[in-house]
């Protein structure tokens, strides 16, 4: 009994148990991904029309993807600092939203509200920031499967904020955004004291099997939500069932606390049996010492030996010399300059740009490409699902996947990502095609592919650029997505659907919002384009597959290995 409540307590202090709190954190922080949930209720509340919806959904975007700010402070203070601060910003800005919507206070300008937006959206950037880079750092031998972990989390929060909001049974659509300002920041205040940098830490043999029983148990949740909401797509089901399965889901979560419980007992046991081993050893290195003392006096008296030894101490090895006076090689810790200065970098923000900016493209226009091509309402949530489930499946799998081809085949982490872009590059033409039942598989490839970059593309800032700065460059990269958005949604798709519209409404006494465009050419410009900006993401993906070829040869977790080899000498 003692030695299971002394596991319990070590393990609180464990990376184990910051790695579990980072899963609660990151499994309610999903507020940004419910803004399609209770967006109707502003536009109802506030009477905005479809434009101003369309801003605020802009600046939720800005603020989710745009983390600069977010890594500096992350530089210079504790997680919990940033965690924190994005709960405050999480409450802060959906509070306001909450107070509006509801008439709490006056009606607010249009730029108030997209400040609420902004301010909200902006608080996921912290708690990402907070939770993901002290993940990595913690546990940088497995970083590809970490990563994927923790952003998969994210992708399945808003599913389950959504399934806690079902269960209460309610139809006002105002009280979803008061779940979303409260619950996340909850979350975060209750846990952030756990999530920490633990310097030094000795190897654990069982870190990546652990890693996997997480993997195995998420998956199992993701199922569980997908086929839970196919159900509530085609059946009425009883709120008692609801309510059940929301409950089924939060245990769920909770889950793998009894893998840091087993992992700690287990730590304890080898303690107990390393300690009665240490007392022996020590005893014989006692003996073995009187026996050397003689010896060693004798070498040491000799100055020439002296003198070999220090400077032997004093000499420094030729391939660290040369790497602090030049410019720090692949792996070796960059500053934010140097790693923009190098082409490395902007070979991958464009390789990013494109891929995320075309998959994004398809998913923010997959409801409208849904009602062009005449599928009816409860098709277009169905496969609306999919892409949800399947972006979170594409994230855990690439950072598995990816980290076994790194670490036993020594096949760079850039590969899976250029397949990835040509494997969203044949969900375009799907769409682009509009073929009969081909926007589901169509939503499972764009879904995939769009989740699966994100723990790619973080991966290889970390092991190109080093982690000293990971907050930072992980900030800078991921800013890509919202560029993409911006060039390939708004400027490109929004630009040919409402000339498409047009030309097909000629004559008609429509407004500019009504126009709807039906059929397979609303799209067709549109995914083609989308389809040849995947190729050209995939052919950048493929240069930088060529320049790193060397570098994942080796072993690059041969730095992390040595550091915990020496202190468990120590």
């Amino acid at each position: 009994m003692a030695g299971a409540l002394n596991a319990v307590i070590t393990g609180l202090r464990s990376r184990w148990m910051m790695a579990v709190s980072s899963f609660f954190i990151l499994s309610f922080a999903g507020s940004t991904y419910i803004f399609g949930l209770y967006s109707q209720a502003i536009k109802v509340s506030l009477m905005y029309d479809q434009k101003d919806i369309d801003m605020l959904a802009f600046f939720k975007d800005l603020g989710l993807n745009v983390g600069i700010l977010a890594g500096l402070i992350n530089e210079i203070s504790c997680p919990w600092v940033v965690l924190g601060m994005g709960s405050v910003m999480n409450l802060g800005g959906y509070i306001m939203i909450w107070l509006s919507v509801t008439g709490r206070i006056a009606k607010p300008l249009k730029w108030q509200m997209f400040m609420y937006q902004l301010i909200g959206g902006s608080s996921m950037t912290f708690i990402n920031t907070g939770v993901i880079v002290t993940c990595v750092k913690n546990f940088p031998r497995g970083r590809g499967l970490v990563i994927g972990l923790l952003k998969g989390f994210v992708g399945l929060s808003g599913a389950i904020i959504t399934q806690i909001y079902l269960a209460t049974n309610t139809d006002d659509s105002s009280f979803l955004i008061c779940l979303a300002a409260t619950l996340p920041t909850t979350v975060v205040l209750v846990f952030m004291a756990l999530i920490r940098p633990i310097k030094k830490y000795p190897k654990d043999e069982n870190e990546i099997r652990n890693f996997y029983v997480f993997l195995v148990m998420a998956l199992v949740l993701a199922g569980f939500l997908m086929v839970f909401i196919l159900l509530e797509n085609r059946l009425k089901l009883p709120i008692t069932v609801v309510r059940l399965f929301a409950v089924i889901t939060i245990l769920t979560i909770f889950v793998p606390l009894l893998v840091v419980i087993r992992s700690e007992l287990q730590k304890s046991q080898l303690n107990e049996v390393a300690t009665f081993s240490d007392m022996e050893r020590s005893k014989a290195d006692q003996f073995s010492r009187e026996m050397t003392a003689n010896g060693a006096q004798s070498q040491t008296a000799d100055p020439s030996t002296a003198v070999s030894d220090a400077e032997k101490k004093e000499v420094p090895n030729e391939e660290e010399t040369k790497s602090e006076s030049k410019w720090p090689v692949r792996g070796q810790d960059h500053t934010v300059l140097q790693a923009l200065m190098s082409l490395d970098f902007w070979v991958l923000f464009v390789a990013t740009t494109c891929g995320l900016g075309s998959t994004i493209t398809a998913i923010d226009n997959m409801g409208q490409i849904g009602k062009s091509l005449q599928y009816p309402k409860n098709s277009i949530s169905t496969f609306v699902s999919l892409l949800s489930i399947w972006n979170f499946l594409g994230r855990v799998g690439s950072g598995s996947i990816s980290e076994i081809l790194v670490q036993k085949y020594s096949i760079p982490r850039p590969f899976l990502l250029s397949l990835v872009l040509a494997i969203a590059c044949v969900g375009h033409l799907l769409i682009a095609f509009g073929l009969p039942g081909s926007i589901y598989v169509a939503s499972i490839l764009i879904g995939m592919c769009f989740g699966a970059q994100w723990p790619l593309m973080f991966s290889i800032i970390s092991e190109l650029f080093g982690l000293r700065h990971f907050a930072i460059l992980y900030n800078i990269g991921q800013s890509s997505s919202p560029l993409g958005s911006y060039l390939f949604s708004v400027r490109v798709a929004g630009y040919l659907y409402d000339r498409r519209a047009k030309a097909e409404n000629v004559g008609k006494n429509n407004t500019l919002d009504d126009l709807m465009c039906v059929g397979r050419r609303c799209f067709c410009t549109t995914f083609l384009i989308m389809a040849a900006l995947s190729m050209v993401g995939c052919a950048v993906a493929g240069v930088l597959v060529y320049r790193t070829r060397q570098f994942y040869k080796q072993d690059i977790y041969r730095k992390f290995n040595s550091e915990s080899k020496e202190d468990n000498k120590g």
